[in-house]
């Protein structure tokens, strides 16, 4: 549930993919342990992040659906949210709005996003059910939302591999719509090396933890809540709803470390905030323009990461329903 990279729209998919475990039996990209499975007997397998039955798992289907699933919905939520990140960007860099481009050329660093987004969600993906299955616990325990938290957490660690030359790029290319996006691809290699394309990698990480920590029991938190009310356990959508809350509130209040993240990948190479500081890009940020300035961009960025959910969860239920009708269909 960036993305939702925004975040990285990455951040969209976990909430997203949880709120399809909300289903029965076979639909969940992760549904419960086997009935009458023992921890032992469930860790000595892989895990079924496809079609499920109590007594089977689709293992020919389920890998690559839930892989392009999720890279394709990935993209759907990049492609679609590209204006308010760029929005949101220009709002949170050194020289202001109007002088990063304003409204105008709000595309620009599409390829670069085009071309990252869906191995990053993938990436993402792969890992935030890998990491659910290794530390699997009964739904009703109280550890379900540390388990969602780490799972989400070792996510993004993993997809800010991806995501991070990507973003970087893409940022750039944000500021300054009238170069290229291989241009500043080629002049970040030249001037900088490999280093300069993980320029801001640490930020990023330390930015979409916290993240997760916030998002994820206030989400369960909210889900419980509503179940109780209605006496029974909440469906898909109304688990994007409170996806979307969590996910709008988290991103508000991590917004000043996004903002550091924002400041280190668009720093001049050889200038403070390019060392990769967090505090120290923050204390700049404080320094030259306040509260205001910590939180720059914080409505775009709340809507791209709300709304994000609910294309990821449409996109990601489509795709994989059309994946999985044409594995039953082949020979």
């Amino acid at each position: 549930m960036r993305a939702a990279h925004h975040c990285g729209p990455s951040c969209h998919g976990a909430q997203a993919l949880d709120a399809q475990a909300q289903r029965p039996w076979p639909t969940g990209p992760a549904a419960p342990r086997h009935a009458g499975s023992s921890r032992t007997g469930a860790r000595t397998r892989a895990p079924c992040i496809g079609r499920q039955t109590p007594n089977h798992c689709a293992t020919r289907e389920a890998p690559c659906s839930g892989f392009m699933a999720g890279g394709v919905a990935g993209v759907c939520v990049d492609l679609i949210l590209f204006p308010l990140d760029t929005i949101k960007t220009r709002l949170q860099s050194p020289q202001g709005f109007n002088k990063a481009g304003g409204f105008r050329g709000i595309y620009a660093g599409v390829p670069s996003a085009a071309i990252g987004s869906f191995p990053n969600a993938a990436a993402f993906f792969i890992t935030y059910e890998y990491v659910k299955w290794f530390l699997h616990t009964d739904s009703s325990s109280y550890l379900m939302p540390v388990k969602h938290m780490l799972a989400a957490s070792a996510g993004e660690v993993v997809a800010c591999l991806i995501r991070v030359p990507s973003e970087v790029v893409k940022q750039r290319a944000q500021v300054s719509a009238s170069s290229g996006t291989f241009h500043i691809f080629s002049n970040i290699l030249c001037q900088e090396g490999i280093q300069g394309l993980y320029r801001g990698y640490k930020s990023t990480v330390l930015r979409e933890i916290p993240f997760s920590l916030v998002q994820f029991p206030l989400w369960e938190s909210l889900k419980a809540l509503w179940s109780w009310r209605q006496d029974h356990v909440v469906d898909s959508w109304q688990s994007a709803v409170c996806g979307a809350f969590a996910g709008g509130f988290a991103a508000a209040v991590t917004t000043p470390l996004d903002v550091a993240k924002t400041r280190i990948m668009l720093a001049k190479a050889g200038s403070s905030p390019a060392s990769g500081n967090v505090l120290s890009a923050l204390h700049g940020v404080w320094r030259t323009r306040g509260l205001s300035g910590l939180f720059a961009g914080v409505f775009p960025r709340m809507a791209a990461i709300s709304l994000g959910g609910f294309i990821f969860l449409g996109a990601y239920d489509q795709t994989r329903s059309f994946l999985l009708e044409l594995g039953r269909e082949s020979p």
